[in-house]
């Protein structure tokens, strides 16, 4: 989570009820190992947890070029109506070679057609970062269905064995929008939910398309994340406002509800319901104007991830607590344990 601590990654798509707890209050300057048993007496009632409820894509395609150059396509979105859709191009190999050992793409041009299976689909566009526009053959329907008989999640190195998609979805998931998992949300399932809300903590969603999390060059991954969409609807909109209004806390779980929800929010912190997308970079220079707590994963320093924790809590403390999760043999990455930060 900072510079100078390591997280061994998660090799494994563990069971849910056995992701560890890094509790972290800033008005406190405290940090504990806790569990997800905690957390309804962790917050109070009138708070408000957002869940991220986008389903992952099998995002995961390989194929090659009709010059036969092996490639890896892994999709930003599903198709639109026009069966159209962004998607970053990878060369020779698959998840078994991280992505900064992959071999790079190959050089592609508007109007060059790419197979994957029973797929075909046409470059439309060759845009910076090994990401092209494509156009599929088949109809949007076929299209989708083809995806899913032969797509797979997207997965890095340090998992061992190929993950089926269900090991991907949060319990509460439901428009496939998301390129890979929201992983925030993996530890709350059902009853975790529902111990919230006996607690009398609000549970609100939106649907935010979270994007790749490393394209493999130092150059590219720094740009990340890129613009997503998101939505919100009226009622999320409602509670985080009425809950800002009469003084309780905004707990997002994940990175991706901070981004959507700050996006959306005036400089008094009312939230705007609908669509719309963000290429907002949140550091800790940002001024948080909705959120107030943040659940979230383990991740290496050498992400944005890092920088985006950094608007909740200061480097000083953040160090010491990764220090302490570090040491105490925590998880990182997608799979991997979680930590609560308690703002201020």
């Amino acid at each position: 989570m900072t510079a100078g601590v390591a997280f061994a990654p998660a090799t494994h798509a563990r069971p849910i009820g056995a992701t560890r707890l890094l509790i972290v209050s800033v008005a406190r300057h405290h940090f504990a190992e806790g569990s997800f048993a905690e957390l309804p007496r962790l917050l109070s009632k009138g708070d408000v947890v957002v869940v991220n409820d986008a389903a992952t894509l099998p995002a995961s395609v390989v194929g090659h070029t009709v010059r036969g150059a092996p490639i890896e396509l892994r999709l930003l979105a599903l198709p639109n109506a026009e069966r159209e859709c962004d998607a970053v191009i990878f060369g020779a190999g698959d998840w078994h070679t991280p992505t900064e050992r992959r071999s790079p793409p190959p050089s592609l041009s508007a109007g060059d057609a790419l197979v994957f299976g029973s797929l075909e689909a046409t470059v439309v566009l060759v845009q910076p970062a090994h990401r092209v526009h494509l156009r599929f053959e088949r109809s949007r329907d076929e299209t989708v269905a083809a995806l899913y008989r032969q797509g797979r999640p997207v997965q890095y190195a340090h998992i061992e064995s190929p993950l089926p998609l269900w090991d991907v979805q949060n319990a509460y998931a439901a428009e496939p929008w998301a390129a890979e998992m929201p992983s925030a949300g993996r530890p709350l399932d059902f009853a975790a939910l529902d111990a919230l809300r006996k607690h009398g903590v609000v549970v609100a969603r939106l649907t935010h398309g979270a994007g790749l999390s490393s394209i493999g060059e130092p150059s590219l991954d720094a740009s990340l994340p890129w613009e997503e969409r998101y939505r919100i609807p009226e009622d999320t909109a409602e509670a985080v406002t009425r809950a800002k209004r009469d003084g309780h806390r905004v707990v997002a779980v994940g990175t991706s509800v901070v981004r959507a929800l700050e996006s959306a929010a005036n400089n008094a912190g009312l939230v705007r319901p609908g669509g719309a997308t963000t290429a907002l970079r949140i550091d800790a220079a940002h001024r948080l104007r909705v959120v107030s707590c943040l659940l979230t994963g383990m991740h290496d320093p050498t992400t944005s991830h890092a920088d985006l924790v950094s608007a909740f809590v200061g480097r000083g403390l953040l160090t010491e607590a990764s220090r302490f999760a570090s040491e105490r043999g925590f998880l990182g990455h997608e799979l991997g344990d979680s930590c609560l930060i308690l703002g201020a």
